[in-house]
């Protein structure tokens, strides 16, 4: 298995420039995932929230119509951080620079508040998953950045809180990155799986050392190349891949 993850990966680095992201559907521990891995040094990967009159995007096809009327593609989406019921973002949230929301460090109610919850910065080429603290002392200069909680894996130890008994068993998303910050692995699982579960698909199965969880039942996938792009409730910040339309052709 773990060598069928390291080919897994290493394939996306093999392939084609044209290719912005690698979609694949896999199986870990009898569990069934869908993983799409991007090269963050390479690709356009952005966070968005709100249009230009200030409303959410809340669904992948107003956010792909958006991107369109700029000549733009939206080739790979998923939902990326706690929201509010107004969709406004629970933790730190940055986008093309502009802080929206600060960085929470307290504990509280909720998965978010399970610390060690963390960070997923994106920058110049590169993107990395940072516990809060760590985050903070760092201070990195992101472009975008999303707040979330709790890690999945803190260099690569898995949270203390996780149980492999655990009976809590809900469909979840998350996001994995190298430590070159060149690899950014995002996985959602496609049957309910437990923290415990999901965190060793990215520790022992994909051999990220920092890996963040994004959410449970509402988490969403828009990957074209294995024909889903999923609706419903609207969503708050959502991570994506852009690329010029004419690319696509």
């Amino acid at each position: 298995m773990i060598r069928k993850a390291a080919l897994l990966l290493a394939a996306l680095w093999a392939a084609p420039a044209a290719g912005a992201v690698e979609c694949s559907d896999a199986a870990y521990e009898g569990n069934r995932y869908s993983i799409c891995e991007v090269d963050a040094s390479r690709e356009q990967l952005r966070l968005f929230l709100r249009d230009g009159d200030g409303q959410v995007y809340g669904h992948f096809s107003t956010l792909d119509t958006a991107l369109a009327e700029d000549g733009k593609a939206l080739v790979f989406a998923t939902n990326a951080g706690m929201y509010h019921r107004d969709r406004s973002p629970v933790g730190l949230y940055v986008e093309d620079g502009a802080e929206e929301m600060r960085l929470v460090t307290n504990a509280g109610p909720g998965n978010f508040g399970l610390l060690p919850n963390g960070v997923f910065c994106i920058r110049e080429g590169r993107a990395d998953v940072f516990e809060t603290f760590a985050f903070g002392k760092a201070a990195p200069a992101c472009a975008y950045a999303t707040q979330s909680g709790p890690m999945l894996v803190i260099d690569g130890e898995l949270h203390p809180r996780f149980l492999p008994d655990s009976d809590s068993y809900y469909v979840r998303n998350g996001v994995g990155t190298s430590a070159d910050g060149r690899s950014v692995v995002f996985a959602i699982s496609r049957n309910a799986v437990t923290f415990h579960q999901f965190g060793s698909l990215f520790r022992d199965y994909l051999k990220l050392p920092n890996a963040l969880y994004f959410d449970g039942n509402i988490s969403r996938l828009h990957a074209p190349e294995l024909g889903r792009s999923d609706a419903g409730f609207m969503m708050g910040p959502v991570v994506g891949v852009v690329e010029d339309a004419a690319a696509g052709e």
